[in-house]
């Protein structure tokens, strides 16, 4: 905000006031809040003129991923994303037909809802899976016997991934419609064709900073390449 002079004795001041304004302002973002879907289809939460771009590439059936959720997002948001440092951007790869399903879910919501849903079917994780594994065989092969483009929101309800959705602001109806569409699918399956063929990525997690493959899949690793990075 500009102060403005109401006296001359206090003219002499506003240069510098002005100065420092941007500064702290600037200092002020929480970059976490900025969120948007980048070229390669992914989502994408940071300061987009950060120094260093983190790629993670993840599947929401992976204990793996789950795990690096757990432990390592909190201080990557604190300390890193949220200063503005880096700038993250999780694109899908799929595993299995009920990763596809919880994938088009969770990425109906566009990038603003994307990292609260996918944050809740991890920390879920276990519940959904105990509840597939759980499902009489006749009902999982009458869903595997489904034509691909039913297969989705069949394997939905089968998991509960509605319900799941719906408490991080996706709706019913605009996860059934978001199911109902070939083209989310096919976005997914070309992102995960995309990250084999252009950078040769074979599972779960598999991260990128800026552009470099990290050698590892844990916090530890991943941050040890921001760090040299920065």
């Amino acid at each position: 905000m500009k102060t403005y002079a109401i006296a001359a004795a206090l003219l002499c001041l506003a240069p510098a006031a002005a100065s420092s304004a941007p500064a702290k302002k600037a200092a002020s973002i929480d970059w976490t809040q900025r969120t948007a879907q980048s070229t390669d289809g992914g989502f994408v939460m940071g300061n987009p003129k950060a120094k260093v771009t983190l790629v993670e590439y993840g599947s929401l059936t992976c204990p793996h991923c789950r795990h690096f959720a757990e432990t390592a997002m909190k201080p990557l948001t604190a300390g890193y994303i949220r200063t503005g440092k880096v700038r993250f951007e999780f694109r899908n790869y799929i595993l299995n037909g009920y990763d596809l399903s919880a994938s088009v879910i969770a990425r109906c919501g566009g990038a603003s809802r994307f990292f609260p849903a996918a944050e809740s079917f991890f920390a879920t994780q276990d519940s959904w899976i105990d509840r597939i594994r759980k499902t009489p065989k006749e009902r999982l092969d009458a869903v595997d016997a489904l034509p691909e483009n039913k297969k989705p929101a069949a394997m939905a309800d089968v998991a509960g991934f509605r319900s799941i959705a719906a408490a991080k602001g996706i709706s019913v109806a605009s996860a059934n419609k978001c199911l109902a569409d070939p083209a989310a699918a096919q976005r997914l399956a070309d992102m995960t064709d995309a990250a084999q063929e252009r950078y040769g990525v074979n599972g779960t997690p598999t991260f990128f900073v800026n552009g470099t493959r990290v050698n590892g899949n844990d916090w530890a690793s991943v941050e040890a390449a921001l760090k040299a990075a920065l």
